[in-house]
């Protein structure tokens, strides 16, 4: 595998085998850098570690327990899904949505990523939502953040975290429009923790000003939002009771785009 880095003004690349280590300090161009891609091949083969292997070997545990609690175990789960619940959390490795709520799979639809974001141009939440809404037919979206989530963390500090910074940012900005509050809190424990539910709140919040939520909302009732947070230390989630209909309510005047021919339709219909 190679690696590249910067070196006064030249290309250094880093060639990494089973073999051992190779520097090449070239001139910084674009085809150097393919050349070295293109013509650079391991001396031998990698060997994946056990750890890989027993994830293999896990899954077909699993498979075959599964199998025999239940024959068509498999059979009816590829029929499709029916979730009631979409689930919007952080990557944390440490958090299991499905564990955690004790649900089963095709019970739960989930999206995932760092601090658990919902930002207006993230066609990938945007996409997962929408799907969610208008094709599963979900009752429920739940945003759940966790405490110690290092995402916030990373927003509290000062910082230039690269490629991080504009996704971060989302956060940061949750930090201003609550600032008066989350200054007063001389702990910065609890300072900490108080703004991973505030982050939960306002993704709430982003998620309702969807078009495809006001819309299926008003035509149904459903979907309802939730703002969840996980606490690692005793394994228990906490609801924090975001009043739906009064955040809806507030900011239709704003983001209001219900007001359309489909929507009317819709109502008309029932």
């Amino acid at each position: 595998m190679g690696t590249p880095c910067r070196d006064a003004g030249r290309f250094v690349f880093v060639l990494t085998a089973s073999s051992g280590l190779r520097t090449l300090i070239l001139p910084r161009t674009a085809n150097n850098i393919y050349s070295v891609f293109r013509t650079f091949t391991p001396q031998k083969h990698y060997t994946m570690p056990q750890s890989y292997q027993d994830i293999f070997q896990n899954n077909r545990r699993w498979a075959d327990e599964k199998t025999a609690e239940n024959a068509e175990y498999f059979a009816e789960m590829a029929k499709g899904q029916t979730p009631e619940y979409l689930y919007i959390g952080c990557s944390d490795s440490r958090v299991a949505a499905e564990e955690m709520m004790g649900l089963k799979p095709g019970e739960l639809f989930v999206h995932r990523n760092v601090a658990n974001v919902v930002n207006g141009i993230d066609m990938n939440a945007a996409s997962a939502i929408q799907y969610a809404v208008e094709n599963l037919r979900v009752k429920h979206i739940i945003v759940c953040g966790h405490y110690g989530c290092g995402g916030v963390k990373a927003a509290m500090e000062p910082a230039d975290l690269g490629l991080l910074n504009p996704w971060l940012r989302n956060i940061r900005d949750v930090y201003r429009l609550h600032h008066a509050e989350l200054d007063a809190i001389a702990d910065e424990q609890e300072r900490y923790d108080r703004l991973v539910e505030l982050n939960v709140q306002e993704q709430c919040v982003n998620v309702i000003k969807m078009a495809c939520v006001q819309e299926r909302y008003i035509v149904d009732e459903f979907p309802i939002v939730h703002g969840w947070v996980f606490d690692m230390k005793t394994g228990l989630l906490k609801d924090l009771e975001i009043d739906f209909e009064q955040i809806l309510h507030d900011i239709q005047k704003i983001y209001d785009l219900t007001n359309s021919t489909w929507v009317m339709c819709r109502k008309q219909q029932q």
